[in-house]
């Protein structure tokens, strides 16, 4: 299936792009991930679960709402990674 990905932050940053449209086997944002992680490359440490041994938090929305790894994906959906922020 087709959707769109975009990407926000330190995560924008490190993958040189801040959006891209990808045909997907992925059903959940989980999945999703994964399939990014094993493409290698900078998607690989960008969205890695762990880092030095560490996990390592990413956030992410599906259509514009805050979801959980497990949220079904649909075609021509939205999908957004993000790094936590902190702010005040």
């Amino acid at each position: 299936m087709k959707i769109k990905i975009k990407y926000f932050a330190s995560i924008r940053e490190a993958l040189g792009t801040d959006q891209e449209d990808v045909d997907t086997h992925a059903t959940t944002v989980g999945g999703l991930r994964d399939e990014l992680i094993a493409r290698g490359g900078a998607h690989a440490p960008a969205l890695a679960r762990t880092r030095d041994g560490k996990s390592r938090a990413v956030r992410a929305a599906l259509d514009q709402r805050m979801c959980a790894e497990d949220a079904a994906l649909r075609e021509g959906c939205e999908v957004a990674f993000f790094p936590p922020v902190t702010g005040g």
